[in-house]
């Protein structure tokens, strides 16, 4: 017993040594949990950066739901509304404020709202003088069915029965039955006239398409909008969030889109609340829409060696689709926001998918042959060769590289195509070249599309591509600056 308090009265002893050495030392820190002694917070207004960060990323995020919105608002512009079907009478021309459009074929657009119901579209078989080609193509732009020759009719025609999401009524037969991820729906045709007929037999060929309520079968609205300016090109500033509130607080929220939508509740957008900004968040909203768009902008001019048509030339492909082959950009691991942002910001419409081979190629670029940005203050030059690789025909457009629309211009000029070969100066192997600038080279003034001085995207499509194009073994000339 009494060796035992011995015992006690030494370990006692012993902790208190110890107590009074570690008193003494200092004290041990968690592992993590804060940074480094050297690091500073970087950021002085933290309720302002927050908003700007996840506005930027929401712009990246929205942008193919925004790209197509804008013709919703254009419709409504020029007194259309759900059902209303706008044919051109003729190519587009600049007030037809649309990206990357075509001035060659008339197009055909419309839209609809299946929250009213099911909705039916008529769409006439191919002819001897006018076929269809188009999308029809929800809130996000993804493609709900190709509509033509490559599309769910082959060519033949018929109704076209769009459903909403959700739907439990019953289905009628007789139609192609599409049930749509959305409410909101909208479609782009190209008329397409056959080589005998006139773009007046294009015309008369649209006015033959029809879209109406199921329940409520009314005649069919058709507006002409060639001499009406429509605008559907996406503002960059604090009204692109206009556009998004108006779009994700109309539409059913997907399981994808939760953190998305977590973070527009951040900036005020929710469903079932005004869109009122205060003065901090539309400041954000308005430089995060900015930079957005010059980020965009800056991958064009550097693109990567996917986005290249061929290794050594510097054209772009337009149809850039994802590892699946489609145009969702949507994996099985992850969404590409970043890609799907970048091929959306330039155009509209995208097929389902990338069809093997493709009917069409459309290629661009932004730098010249030496790799220094086209600039339309300059003039310059691109070889057509004798004999372009298309079955049907091909055609040169310039847009405006700030807008991606086309270029307003006294001439009403903005391209040219095979269709005008017998007007152009030949050169001496059966080709032509091509000029563009401010101003026409002496003596080739049928040859030149004018610029107003404007960085230019020329963009070329293959109408109707042959094998040696799709498989890249014939290749394009570069642009060049005239010396």
């Amino acid at each position: 017993m009494k060796l035992s308090k011995k015992l006690l009265r030494v370990a006692a002893a012993l902790s208190l040594a110890a107590a009074s050495a570690n008193a003494d030392a200092t004290p041990m820190e968690p592992l993590g949990g804060k940074p480094p002694k050297s690091a500073a917070a970087s950021i002085k207004d933290f309720d302002y950066r927050t908003k700007y960060m996840y506005a930027f990323e929401a712009a990246m995020w929205a942008m193919p739901a925004v790209g197509i919105y804008g013709f919703r608002k254009a419709t409504e512009r020029i007194g259309g509304t759900d059902n209303t079907i706008l044919a051109w009478s003729r190519p587009a021309d600049a007030r037809a404020e649309l990206l990357t459009a075509n001035n060659n074929t008339p197009y055909i657009l419309a839209m609809t709202d299946l929250k009213k119901g099911p909705v039916v579209l008529e769409v006439p078989a191919k002819s001897e003088k006018a076929l269809l080609y188009g999308q029809i193509v929800d809130h996000w732009q993804w493609a709900i069915a190709d509509v033509g020759p490559i599309g769910v009719d082959k060519g033949k025609g018929g109704k076209y029965l769009l459903l909403p999401p959700h739907y439990k009524g019953d289905i009628p037969k007789g139609y192609y039955v599409l049930k749509s991820p959305s409410y909101r729906v909208y479609f782009a045709f190209r008329s397409v006239k056959t080589p005998r007929a006139t773009m007046a037999d294009a015309y008369a060929y649209s006015k033959k398409i029809k879209m109406y309520y199921l329940n409520d079968p009314k005649p069919t609205t058709f507006i002409d909008p060639s001499d009406m300016r429509f605008p559907t090109l996406p503002h960059y500033d604090e009204t692109f969030f206009e556009d998004i509130h108006d779009i994700f607080t109309y539409e059913d929220v997907k399981p994808q889109d939760k953190i998305m939508m977590g973070y527009l509740s951040y900036l005020g957008i929710e469903k079932g609340k005004p869109y009122h900004p205060d003065a901090v968040t539309k400041k954000a909203m308005r430089q995060a829409a900015a930079d957005f768009y010059y980020y965009m902008q800056h991958m064009l001019t550097r693109p990567s060696d996917k986005m290249k048509y061929w290794k050594d030339r510097q054209w772009q492909d337009v149809l850039t689709p994802d590892e699946n082959g489609n145009f969702s950009y949507d994996l099985d691991d992850r969404i590409d926001v970043r890609m799907r942002a970048n091929r959306y910001f330039f155009a509209t419409y995208y097929p389902r998918s990338y069809y093997n081979p493709p009917a069409n190629i459309y290629i661009y670029t932004l730098l010249d042959k030496a790799g220094n940005r086209i600039d339309g203050k300059k003039l310059y030059k691109l070889k057509i060769p004798k004999d372009m690789p298309v079955k049907q025909f091909w055609s040169l457009i310039l847009y405006d590289a700030d807008t991606w629309a086309f270029i307003y211009n006294k001439q009403n000029k903005y391209g040219l195509s095979s269709f005008d070969m017998d007007t152009l100066q030949k050169d001496p192997d059966g080709g032509v070249t091509l000029y563009f600038g401010e101003k026409p080279p002496k003596g080739y003034e049928s040859n030149w599309i004018p610029t107003r001085g404007k960085y230019v995207a020329p963009t070329l499509r293959f109408y109707g591509a042959e094998k040696e194009v799709i498989d890249r073994t014939w290749v394009m000339p570069d642009v060049e600056p005239v010396q």
